[in-house]
């Protein structure tokens, strides 16, 4: 059967905001980029305050963004994606050994005489993505149910490996390659500070949100009338963020046009080879569409959160390796958006599931 109707009465199911999302994305960057340039003291107001190393509003942003997206998820599901080798393990391998290693290489070939950017980048490489993933893969009509277990498997691999392998890829791997070696000092728990905050809060809640609403109201309630009222907000958190994330930084950008190219461009090769390399591993391994939607976007998305905390504590907030911190998700935020459509489209390509249709292809889906 054709996958054209289908498509079609998805895009019909979306709100106005949804369907012109990009539009949105690219009026919120706008806007971040005038606010800082326009009003001076800004960026220094915005990052006066902050929670987990991360601007306080830009955290408030990231907690609305999320808790929707997790309220959505069916948490009686979750023990059919714990079991479901094909999907944990390439996901392990893609995060934890792949990407790293990619970011690395990159960084290298692309940044050799820039000693700042390049470890700012490979700190990037390193943290994985542990929220804004959340909205990418609810957008792109991905599992819901998996991305929360492989985001709950991403954040506990977090606190256990980033030390060991910011000391392998700035230190131990560049001298036993002769490369220019860096230090990273970060304490597992300003690692664990991060996860608790940007995943544990919006989770907790979003499984409280479920579990007493479906047990007061019931289920049809909850996701005929709750759902459709709260869902939105995931989308002005993400609007709201993208305002914030570019106002802190918007005189750099737009003064340092050049140094912001230079980083930029070794992230686009990053965010292109990770997601299409996901996406085709994931049908290769004979998984559905959503779960391979999501294995593509929990590999290519970055935990910027914490690379940006990482980067300030460690060298500073106007150092060259904060801003590439800062780049990683200004490069990352449209390029994930137009994945979004390529992931939609992609999915005439795979064979439809033998069981019921996702949840999260529903009409809540918005």
């Amino acid at each position: 059967m054709s996958t054209a109707a289908p498509e079609r009465g998805v895009a019909g199911r979306l709100s106005f905001l949804d369907r012109f999302l990009a539009v949105w994305i690219l009026a919120a960057m706008a806007a971040g980029l005038g606010l800082g340039r326009l009003v001076p003291g800004l960026g220094d107001a915005l990052a006066g305050v902050t929670v987990a190393g991360v601007s306080l509003p830009i955290a408030l942003g990231l907690l609305v963004m999320m808790y929707p997206v997790l309220a959505k998820v069916r948490y009686d599901r979750l023990d059919t994606v714990t079991r479901d080798r094909r999907l944990l393990l390439p996901s392990l391998l893609l995060n934890w050994i792949i990407g790293p290693a990619l970011m690395f290489a990159l960084a290298w070939l692309f940044l050799p005489d820039l000693p700042a950017y390049r470890t700012g980048l490979i700190i990037v490489g390193l943290a994985r993505c542990i929220a804004m993933v959340i909205i990418w893969n609810d957008l792109a009509c991905g599992h819901r149910e998996a991305a929360a277990v492989l985001v709950a498997l991403n954040s506990v691999f977090q606190v256990v490996a980033f030390s060991a392998l910011g000391w392998f890829y700035l230190s131990a791997l560049p001298g036993r390659l002769g490369l220019e070696q860096s230090g990273l000092d970060v304490s597992v728990w300003e690692i664990t500070r991060s996860v608790l905050v940007f995943l544990g809060i919006p989770l907790a809640a979003g499984y409280l949100t479920r579990r007493i609403g479906e047990r007061t109201k019931g289920r049809t309630w909850y996701e005929a009338t709750l759902i459709p009222r709260i869902g939105p907000f995931a989308l002005y958190g993400l609007l709201f963020t993208i305002v914030i994330l570019f106002a802190l930084q918007g005189d750099a950008i737009t003064s340092r046009p050049l140094d912001v190219a230079r980083i930029a461009l070794p992230l686009l090769v990053y965010f292109a080879i990770m997601w299409t390399g996901s996406m085709l591993l994931g049908r290769a391994v004979g998984l559905d569409h959503p779960r391979a939607t999501t294995l593509a976007f929990t590999a290519a998305g970055n935990n910027f959160e914490l690379a940006i905390a990482v980067a300030v504590a460690t060298f500073g907030a106007s150092s060259g390796q904060a801003l590439a911190g800062v780049v990683g998700p200004l490069i990352e935020v449209p390029v994930l958006i137009g994945l979004v459509y390529v992931a939609l489209h992609a999915r005439r390509y795979f064979t439809a599931p033998a069981t019921a249709p996702a949840p999260q292809e529903d009409a809540t889906h918005a």
